[in-house]
């Protein structure tokens, strides 16, 4: 929680309104409390498993043959109730998933620069045309997350708010 409210108030003080989400990368057997860290702190906790979203990577794409193939069979699979985001590593592949008809697209490793020019001209040439959400994610920290941080982005996604935190040590000690 402590490390989710130091990095929503790093983002908010950049100026980002949109949402700072955990990823799915907790410790095996503290899921459950490491999102609800994650939200108490302040920050979203994203996916809270497998089940919650459909996440397509770059081995789903490959195995299907392309992001636009890859974004149907799941749709086809998922239902209408369950959304689907793809991860893109160039603002191409972001345009294949988006008329695809991706829920929404992660713009991953890219750098602060390329991420604010690539959300620009995603959201302006989609406008009025297709709705989804642009999500930036790739070794997201505290101290190297503000150049990410621009309007066109919804979603900031970390698993440095959970990975790696260190436990506080305490102990109880009962006298008589």
């Amino acid at each position: 929680a402590t490390r989710s409210r130091a990095l929503v108030a790093e983002v908010r003080a950049a100026g980002f309104a949109g949402t700072l989400a955990g990823t799915r990368k907790t410790t095996p057997g503290f899921r459950l409390v490491e999102k609800y860290g994650m939200l108490v702190g302040g920050a979203d906790a994203h996916r809270m498993d497998l089940s919650a979203m459909v996440m397509l990577k770059d081995n789903h794409v490959w195995s299907r043959g392309s992001i636009a193939d890859a974004v149907r069979a799941a749709k086809a699979v998922a239902g209408f109730s369950v959304k689907v985001e793809v991860e893109v590593q160039s603002e191409a592949e972001a345009d294949e998933a988006i008329a695809a008809g991706a829920d929404v697209v992660m713009l991953d490793n890219f750098t602060g620069e390329g991420v604010r020019v690539a959300a620009r001209s995603l959201k302006e040439r989609w406008r009025g045309k297709r709705q989804f959400l642009l999500e930036v994610s790739g070794g997201l920290k505290a101290g190297n997350v503000a150049p990410y941080v621009c309007e066109d982005v919804d979603i900031i996604s970390t698993s440095s708010i959970h990975q790696g935190v260190p436990h506080v040590d305490f102990s109880l000690k009962i006298e008589h």
